[in-house]
């Protein structure tokens, strides 16, 4: 028998909503939003290697405690447009809101962060000039470490 099979990342999230033009406009006045491709009831962000898909039909009331992290380029930005979208900013220390349908997103800082991408994709992003902090770097470094530990 093969051992475990190992996570490796994350594919895409998808979001139930209550109709899909509304949401890529909602979505789209806060951030850059571009289509990778849409179907009949499913329109699917583009985010590099990763998408965000838009489900038509909320079949569950809003999520209170369920959430899932996005991250971003610039935080500030988001927070700054987050108001004018109608988004309900949720109260703490990090940035979190919830969309019109009562999704619950949580916004994170690339630079700020484990997670990566490829400079090459970064750059086909449009984002090479994306840097980590050193916090991040240490605690990338640190990850390394303790998985390289762990094989």
């Amino acid at each position: 028998m093969a051992g475990k099979p190992r996570l490796v990342g994350m594919n895409h999230v998808a979001l139930e909503v209550g109709d899909l033009d509304e949401a890529l406009a909602f979505y789209d006045r806060i951030f850059d939003v571009r289509l990778r491709s849409r179907i009949p009831g499913m329109a699917f962000i583009e985010m590099g290697d990763q998408f965000l898909a838009l489900s038509e039909g909320r079949a569950q009331p809003r999520d209170d405690a369920r959430h899932f992290g996005l991250v971003v380029d610039d935080k500030d930005a988001v927070r700054e447009r987050l108001p004018d979208a109608g988004a309900e900013v949720l109260p703490g220390r990090g940035l979190d809101f919830r969309d019109p349908w009562g999704n619950h997103i949580q916004v994170v800082a690339y630079g700020d962060i484990q997670f990566t991408k490829p400079p090459e994709l970064l750059d086909a992003m449009g984002l090479g000039d994306l840097e980590k902090s050193a916090d991040a770097q240490a605690e990338l470094q640190e990850k390394i470490a303790a998985l390289r530990d762990t094989d």
